[in-house]
């Protein structure tokens, strides 16, 4: 049986072995063993770790990403739970490309002060507030 130490583990995942530990402690994956203080994997670990970091990525909590393994630790994959996480980065994406064109106008706005700009006031009254009141637009004035 092919077996991988926690130190090729960490080179062949790019992982450091705090983050393996880690992992490990959370659940996620599950050392095989030991030889000696180091632990000992199943070469599948790699394609988990692969899992995990891709799921990291898209925006997936450590919660939610142990929910993605079944107690074999194998992917056992909810399609519903990545098609509400493509539906929150649509969400995401939205947002992020209003801010952008936001940025990219208030770069490139050839009114004289950004206050006197109705679109950049328009982007100001879209922003959300943490309590803020909103100025009052021209027609409420």
């Amino acid at each position: 049986m092919d077996v991988l130490d926690i130190a090729e583990v960490a080179r062949r995942s790019g992982l450091p072995a705090s983050t393996l530990r880690y992992y490990e402690e959370r659940g996620l994956i599950v050392s095989i063993g030991r030889r000696g203080l180091r632990r000992l994997f199943d070469p599948a670990v790699l394609q988990q770790l692969s899992l995990i970091t891709v799921a990291s990525g898209a925006g997936f909590s450590l919660d939610e990403i142990a929910r993605m393994f079944g107690p074999d630790g194998q992917p056992h994959l909810d399609r519903a739970m990545f098609t509400d996480k493509a539906d929150e980065l649509d969400r995401k994406i939205g947002e992020l490309t209003a801010m952008r064109d936001g940025l990219r106008h208030a770069a490139a706005c050839p009114a004289p002060s950004h206050m006197e700009c109705a679109k950049f006031l328009g982007i100001l009254d879209q922003a959300p507030s943490a309590g803020i009141p909103r100025r009052k637009s021209i027609q409420d004035r």
